[in-house]
């Protein structure tokens, strides 16, 4: 008889199966009269014929005719007793797909060999056998019969060959319920080895299960679905045609670079450059900007890098451009003014010093003239403050420095602060208070806004220009010291980590200038074009012609602290009132941040930093 499983392999199950009367509550009578032992389970596979132990009493498979034919004759068979558990609170999840089977009743048996055979764990054969592929219930389901499981079983009780078949009993859709279910769990004892006489909650019938336990007993028409985890949900993986991940091919055309593989490089870079746009979309325009870069890098010559442009006039505009339309940056400047404020205001300073190696276009210092009266507002002495700035860090030199002094001057004029503006040439040997001028009664601030990253340090010469300068002002002996950097990993990083660190950094400010400055705007092309200059000068050049060497926090924290300086946590009222700042600016445009980081202040957009501000004394 068929054991129900598809394939052309042998079956699971050999030999019969094992009878039930659902009319008798699950009872079961065994005959003693017949005994008919178990067959070997290796008689199947012994490769001498005259080996296999021949016996003429021994019943193997029969098909229906026969079995039916045998137990109209009177022969009973052996059926191992089966308890029944009451706890079915879930639907089978074939019981439509049977519902239309007849069970035949079974004779009854004598109690005498239920007895022996009462305890449904005596025979653990199927322990050890190994399941085959599965296809219940779609063999053998003509004319109301199913023929479901034949099962040859071996015991240490004796030889017995057990057979089970279901025939034309007549049952209602409860007991057919009910006898899926018990048989269900049958099967699960059967299949995971379950010893155990507790009556859990059987898992095949569970909901969770019961999905899985369909698809093996009606397998779905459709095939096999495609995995949740399949090469759709990841750009950068296999499909048939698959979108390009174009920050992995950034990565991928650098280090082929490093790798000397000029040849790979290019035919990356060229795919890429498909589908970059200068004036598409955000991650387009980066991708043009990197893919110039790289090709800088490839092929110098064709494609000189950006160096002494980092120093022109049209990139100090556009920079400043950049500080005046983003929020990270203005937010840095202005942490860095109320770090200076409040450590000077903790001295009860009424005259304030500040020196600024990186004046730029003189914008910050707007803002700490308003801050500043809005400090002095209680003190009825006027407010007194003064700028010293270096000609050696600006372009233009001495004649632009006038310029930003002249209109500092006149706004200080306006609100009623005494302001005095001073130039100097940088002579680092100079550098000390008398030389700078700095009075008794003065509360000294030095200010670095984007500026140590572009001084070279120990990984460049032995000068060491970036320590030097920090231990020259260490001697100063200032009351605060405040710096302000972009957060990106771009000084002694390799090649591939300068790309994949440029890409998020400048690929999260590109986002970020889409809620701020539209594409009308002229000055957005400009400032676009500023930073394509730093990414180009980052990737491209190395040695001292590599100008932009950011760093991140720590690696900042760990420098300063190395040049004697402690750090100064910035107190919650500044992160407060800064981001209170931020909301009266990005109204109605969520996306910018502002988190409290290491006793600095981190300006972000959507979860990157892009800038910190910190404090020093």
């Amino acid at each position: 008889m068929s054991s129900g499983f598809s394939g052309g392999g042998p079956d699971f199950f050999t030999g019969g199966g094992r009878t039930t009367n659902l009319n008798s509550c699950y009872s079961t009578n065994l005959n003693p009269q017949q005994q008919f032992p178990f067959r070997s389970p290796l008689s199947g596979i012994l490769p001498d014929p005259g080996a296999q132990i021949r016996r003429p009493d021994l019943i193997g498979k029969r098909s229906l005719a026969e079995f039916q034919q045998q137990n109209q004759q009177g022969l009973g068979f052996y059926q191992r007793n089966v308890k029944l558990r009451p706890n079915f609170q879930h639907a089978s999840p074939i019981s439509s797909s049977v519902s239309q089977v007849e069970f035949s009743p079974v004779s009854s048996f004598s109690p005498e060999v239920s007895n022996s055979l009462n305890s449904r764990y005596g025979l653990p054969i199927l322990h050890q056998n190994r399941l085959q592929p599965m296809n219940v219930l779609n063999r053998n389901m003509q004319n109301g019969t199913a023929s479901i499981f034949s099962t040859n079983l071996v015991g240490n009780r004796g030889n017995g060959n057990t057979g089970m078949n279901f025939s034309g009993l007549n049952s209602g859709p409860d007991c057919e319920k009910k006898m899926m279910d018990h048989r269900l769990q049958e099967l699960e004892k059967e299949l995971l080895g379950d010893e155990d006489e507790g009556e859990a909650v059987s898992v095949v019938t569970n909901n969770e299960w019961s999905e899985t336990i369909q698809n093996i007993i009606v397998p779905t028409q459709n095939g096999i679905s495609p995995s949740p985890t399949s090469s759709s949900s990841s750009c950068c993986s296999t499909s048939a045609s698959p979108p390009p991940c174009t920050k992995q091919s950034l990565i991928d055309a650098a280090a082929a670079i490093s790798e000397g593989n000029s040849a790979a490089a290019v035919e990356i870079i060229t795919r890429l450059q498909q589908v970059s746009n200068p004036i598409g979309t955000s991650e387009q325009r980066l991708t043009a900007y990197m893919v110039y870069a790289l090709k800088s890098r490839v092929n110098p010559t064709e494609h000189p890098p950006p160096a002494s442009e980092l120093y022109g006039k049209e990139h100090m505009l556009a920079t400043q451009m950049l500080y005046d339309v983003s929020p990270c940056f203005k937010l840095g400047f202005m942490a860095a003014n109320l770090a200076i404020l409040e450590a000077t205001a903790e001295q009860e300073a009424h005259k304030i010093h500040v020196v600024d190696f990186d004046i730029g276009e003189g914008g910050q210092y707007m803002h700490f003239l308003h801050a500043l009266v809005a400090k002095k507002s209680t003190d009825k002495r006027p407010a007194s403050l003064k700028i010293t700035a270096f000609t050696d860090f600006i372009t233009g030199g001495e004649e632009k420095l006038k310029i930003i002094g002249e209109t500092l001057n006149s706004l200080a004029n306006k609100i009623g602060v005494c302001l005095n503006f001073s130039v100097k040439k940088l002579n680092m040997s100079d550098l000390n208070r008398e030389k700078l001028g700095v009075e008794p009664d003065e509360a000294l601030g030095v200010n670095f806004a984007f500026k140590l990253h572009k001084l070279p340090d120990e990984s460049v010469t032995t000068e060491n220009l970036r320590d030097e300068l920090l231990r020259l002002v260490k001697g100063l002996s200032p009351t605060v010291v405040t710096i302000v950097e972009q957060e990106m990993n771009g000084n002694t990083a390799p090649l591939t980590v300068r790309v994949r660190e440029a890409c998020e950094h400048y690929g999260a400010l590109f986002d970020s200038l889409e809620a701020t400055v539209s594409r009308e705007d002229p000055r957005r092309v400009r400032i676009e074009e500023a930073l394509g200059r730093r990414m180009g000068n980052s990737v491209a050049c190395e040695g001292r012609d590599r100008v932009e060497r950011c760093e991140v926090l720590g690696k900042w924290r760990a420098r300063v602290s190395m040049a004697g300086f402690q750090s100064v946590p910035m107190g919650q009222s500044v992160a407060e009132s800064l981001r209170v700042k931020l909301n009266s600016w990005t109204r109605g445009k969520p996306g910018f941040t502002v988190n409290e980081q290491s006793g600095g202040i981190c300006f972000g957009w959507m979860g990157r930093a892009l800038t910190v501000a910190s404090a020093w004394r």
